[in-house]
């Protein structure tokens, strides 16, 4: 016998079905709500309400357990590289060496963008923020490629903006780059791998060699991956609700990098280079400012640390540790402003304010040392998010597709003014 929610209303008892997920997550199915009830939910921020159901990422934040189509964060990190990860999220099995190749040759075969892109380019000043720049440039997409708007194009023709998708964006965040930069842009080097690849187009200045780190190349590489997805967030939901009006990949996808700019979703590894910043100008007295976290009425917050989503630990923060103590190793980055940083990481992970409260470094602590330790620009750091959360994007682009998902119509209710009579101006 099914299990089911009862829901009662002015004393009148109403029953909804429980969905239960493969994880045992239970919802209560109210889409017949109001049907039934002429009712609707209020869930601000949509905290409480699962929009879809989706097979693609399973986390627990209370755990910090994050899985990709069931395989855990740790052995992908560890094992996998950011092409087969993103064709696992799009396609929903790791691939085999055979779709490997193709998959990464395909890519590979349309790296180059339009050369009319940059006129595009040129016309952004140098103040332009990169962001701004990647999502008019993603976007634009849709007037190079005008058969993408067609809502009812065959699997192929999908495949084919799947792959322009994922071999773009890198060429794109790397003329971001220089344009804020004032420099002359790279062109794609495609004897490198996807990762070599971005960071040659983003560093290599004119007229000199440039020599990819392995190192950095695979500290890169793990942060694409660690960013692939992360289940219904706020960009991700805006992918999925513009892909339901039939609206193309790119104009989806566009949304969701206009929605990761806001500060309170992708600016978290940025903020926490500006608060080091600020230490290290009034002194770099570390103890001071771990002092002034500890106290409540101080109005200050450690940026970094502990995660609104993981409770316990962030998963992704003890993969990224590693990476990031490779690259200041490799690179031998003489920066007060990372010393700081590394004593902050050490008075979290001992003070027992901190380990009682598990306000441990999150992923975007480690990532915004590993940008600052490569010379990326704070305003470039949620460029960096976005190339990673790029295969998630596409994988939720495509799921509720294929599941044919009505189009988003959130309700609300309404607080304004009742009904009332229209006065001509004169009388008012």
């Amino acid at each position: 016998m099914s299990k089911t929610a009862e829901l009662i209303i002015d004393g009148k008892s109403y029953v909804f079905p429980l969905v239960v997920g493969s994880e045992n997550e239970v919802a209560v199915d109210i889409s017949q709500l109001m049907e039934k009830t002429g009712a609707v939910t209020l869930d601000l921020g949509f905290k409480n309400t699962g929009s879809t159901k989706s097979a693609i990422t399973f986390l627990d934040g209370d755990k910090g357990i994050l899985r990709y189509r069931g395989y855990s964060i740790e052995d992908l990190a560890e094992k996998s590289n950011f092409i087969e990860v993103a064709y696992l999220l799009i396609f929903g099995e790791l691939p085999t060496q055979e779709q490997y190749i193709k998959f990464s040759d395909d890519i590979r075969t349309h790296t180059l963008v339009h050369e009319d892109i940059k006129k595009m380019l040129d016309g952004f000043p140098s103040t332009a923020h990169p962001m701004g720049v990647l999502a008019s440039l993603f976007c634009s997409q849709t007037a190079f490629y005008p058969e993408s708007l067609d809502p009812n194009r065959a699997n192929n023709a999908v495949y084919l903006s799947i792959i322009r998708s994922l071999a773009k964006m890198p060429t794109f965040a790397a003329w971001a780059y220089k344009n804020a930069a004032g420099h002359p842009v790279n062109y794609p080097d495609n004897k490198l791998e996807f990762t070599a690849r971005f960071l040659k187009m983003t560093f290599a200045l004119p007229g000199q060699d440039y020599e990819v780190d392995p190192v950095i190349t695979e500290a890169l590489d793990k942060l694409l991956i660690l960013h692939a997805d992360h289940e219904q967030n706020c960009s991700t939901s805006t992918v999925r609700i513009v892909g339901s009006s039939k609206a193309s990949i790119y104009s989806s996808i566009s949304a969701g990098v206009n929605a990761l700019w806001g500060p309170l979703h992708g600016g978290a590894n940025q903020e926490v280079i500006v608060m080091l910043e600020n230490i290290k100008n009034d002194g770099g007295d570390t103890e001071k400012w771990i002092n002034k976290a500890k106290d409540k009425n101080s109005g200050f917050r450690l940026m970094g640390f502990g995660h609104r989503v993981y409770k316990n630990f962030d998963p992704r923060a003890k993969i990224i540790k590693k990476a990031a103590d490779d690259v200041l190793k490799k690179l031998g980055v003489n920066d007060p402003v990372l010393e700081i940083a590394l004593k902050l990481e050490e008075a979290a992970l001992k003070d027992p304010y901190f380990v009682e409260r598990k306000l441990y470094p999150n992923v975007d602590f480690y990532s915004g040392i590993i940008y600052r330790a490569l010379g990326i620009p704070v305003e470039m750091f949620t460029v960096m998010f976005a190339m990673g959360r790029l295969p998630g994007w596409i994988a939720q682009w495509m799921e509720m597709r294929e599941n044919k998902e009505p189009i988003g119509r959130p309700r609300q209710i309404y607080t304004g003014a009742t009904l009332r009579p229209y006065k001509a101006i004169g009388s008012r």
